[in-house]
């Protein structure tokens, strides 16, 4: 089944080795600019790439998940990678649920924008072929987002998060 491509207007960005397009299609609020979001999928990328990221509600999200993966939930984040696009350039586009963001950011006891920020980073860490299925790539994609997400000063989301009383574990 092919992957979908999310409609891709006139970009223009000051990194020639980044080309990204923002789309929100979500009632959210809350929800990250344009600039945090470049500032996020930058600090991720490993190669010069053509990206989008749309921020979407629960029924999209879905709808993405049954149709180009066969898996009827809601998923927090979903990528769709397309390899090299011309060379040396990658090109995805990366869906986040702003709904499973917000509720997970709740449930985890962080503040939201630091999740919206690892769900970007996350996706586009398997923009570039990171996995984390097998135990050993998890290890790696962890670590990597950690330290990317150092850099914006929120913490490692891997150590703990409180428990439903506020403890952290």
């Amino acid at each position: 089944m092919p992957t979908p491509r999310i409609a891709r207007g006139p970009v223009a960005d000051p990194d020639p080795g980044l080309r990204l397009a923002v789309q929100f299609a979500s009632t959210a609020s809350g929800l990250p600019s344009r600039a945090q979001i470049r500032r996020w999928v930058a600090a991720a990328l490993e190669h010069a790439a053509e990206i989008s990221v749309r921020i979407v509600d629960a029924d999209e999200a879905q709808a993405l998940n049954r149709t180009y993966r066969d898996k009827d939930y809601v998923p927090n984040v979903l990528t769709f990678e397309y390899g090299e696009i011309s060379p040396g350039v990658l090109g995805g586009d990366v869906a986040i649920c702003a709904p499973v963001v917000e509720r997970e950011a709740r449930e985890q006891g962080k503040p939201l924008q630091h999740h919206f920020a690892h769900m970007t980073i996350h996706g586009v860490l398997h923009l570039q072929g990171y996995d984390h299925i097998d135990p050993a790539d998890a290890d790696i994609m962890e670590s990597r987002e950690a330290v990317i997400l150092e850099r914006f000063h929120i913490p490692n989301p891997y150590l703990s998060f409180p428990d439903e009383n506020g403890v952290r574990q």
